[in-house]
């Protein structure tokens, strides 16, 4: 967020010169943040600056601080006879804080936890989704907990000439640079009550215990290095893992202007999935996002190639249109290659004929978001999506002719 400085008269009273040092504090911590045609999404991602993180912002002392999180209430019928109807509840709470050094040198800090490991191992229901396990057993259909720590990081700026800057960040757990912002952080996802199907295949990394990233950044790109662990999180969900930087990534990300960001990736995960540990993964990744005139839209292709085995390629277009303050539409489709889709029944013992063979699942969702001010800085949104799915005649016996799922939800927010 960015605190625009302001000019002064000739003279000034001491808490008028308190105001201007505040909003030069501030406006040197933006520059850690925010290029001006970009804004800082999770981890060290850019989002275009039109895109603004929903949260609170003030200074204390040379610090500024932010504060951004939301408590989402949610009941889905999945249908289908693999589907279920389940309530569930999300959450995320983040305090970032940021502060000059001198010499050019910025401190950002950022601590971010969710409740959601309160949902049970299991997490909820999300027909066609799949990673990671609970109790030892593939979760498929399902979309898995977060941990309770999600970020704990640090991140230091060093200037190097008027626009240009080097950083270097960190932390346990923290976000490599591989793929777009996480969906939780994108304006394009802001009232879509699920997870995408393709999650991982985009950004299941936003949770990686152990990141170490180096970049270079301009207002118009950045070029960051991440070596980080490829594992991802057990199913202990309120554990601190044991670090290792046991994997790589490769990012570049062009901003244009303050509507655009796009961005290339490349990774080479050690080990992601904890049931199939002689596996490796190469995601080679390629987004683009936009937001202007209410608009947010992110459009994404992954290329996910299983070593040894095969490429299982992804697609994903998602957008919300805030129609007024009040009144928002929103809808994403997604197409995935997923082969796990009876890892599930192969561990139960069923035997599935149709084990390991790579199915095409098409998800659309559409969904509408009424959103209420409320006092001190909330807000809450009240909303439901629908989604419905194509997919091979072969699926049907497992997944019925013609699935489709319903979903209300409230989400209170802090921010308007």
């Amino acid at each position: 967020m960015t605190m625009p400085g302001m000019a002064m008269p000739p003279e000034t009273s001491n808490a008028d010169r308190l105001a201007a040092a505040s909003a030069k504090t501030a406006a040197s911590t933006a520059m850690a943040m925010d290029e001006g045609l970009s804004t800082a999404g999770s981890g060290t991602s850019r989002l275009p600056a039109n895109d603004q993180m929903r949260g609170i912002s003030f200074m204390s002392g040379d610090w500024m601080l932010m504060a951004h999180g939301y408590a989402w209430g949610s009941w889905t019928d999945q249908g289908g006879p693999r589907g279920s109807r389940e309530a569930f509840v999300q959450s995320m709470a983040m305090i970032e804080a940021s502060r000059p050094l001198g010499g050019g040198v910025d401190l950002t800090v950022r601590s971010m936890m969710s409740g959601d490991p309160l949902m049970g191992e299991r997490g909820y229901p999300d027909l066609f989704a799949s990673g990671e396990s609970a109790h030892g057993i593939a979760l498929v259909d399902r979309q898995h907990p977060h941990d309770l720590f999600m970020e704990m990081s640090g991140r230091i700026d060093v200037t190097v000439g008027s626009d240009r800057r080097v950083f270097i960040y960190g932390g346990l757990p923290a976000e490599p640079a591989l793929g777009p912002s996480a969906f939780m952080h994108r304006g394009s996802a802001r009232f879509d009550p699920e997870a995408p199907i393709t999650h991982h295949w985009f950004d299941s990394t936003h949770i990686a215990w152990g990141v170490v990233t180096a970049g270079y950044t301009t207002p118009h790109w950045q070029l960051e290095a991440s070596a980080f662990k490829g594992r991802e999180p057990d199913e202990n969900r309120y554990n601190i893992e044991t670090p290792k930087l046991d994997s790589w990534a490769v990012r570049a990300t062009w901003t244009p202007s303050r509507a655009w960001s796009s961005e290339i990736s490349y990774g080479q995960l050690h080990s992601p999935e904890a049931l199939n540990p002689q596996q490796n993964e190469q995601r080679l990744i390629a987004s683009t996002s936009y937001s202007a005139h209410g608009l947010d839209v992110t459009a994404a292709y992954s290329r996910k190639r299983i070593v040894p085995g095969r490429i299982l390629p992804a697609w994903l277009a998602e957008a919300t249109y805030a129609i007024t303050p009040h009144h928002a539409v929103f809808g994403r489709f997604e197409n995935v290659r997923n082969d796990e889709l009876f890892e599930r029944d192969e561990q139960l013992g069923r035997n599935p004929p149709l084990l390991g063979v790579p199915f095409r699942v098409s998800k659309f969702t559409a969904g509408y978001a009424y959103t209420l001010p409320l006092p001190h800085d909330l807000a809450v949104a009240f909303g439901l999506a629908a989604s419905a799915y194509a997919k091979s005649a072969r699926l049907d016996a497992a997944y019925g002719r013609d699935p489709h799922s319903l979903t209300l939800f409230a989400k209170l927010m802090l921010g308007q």
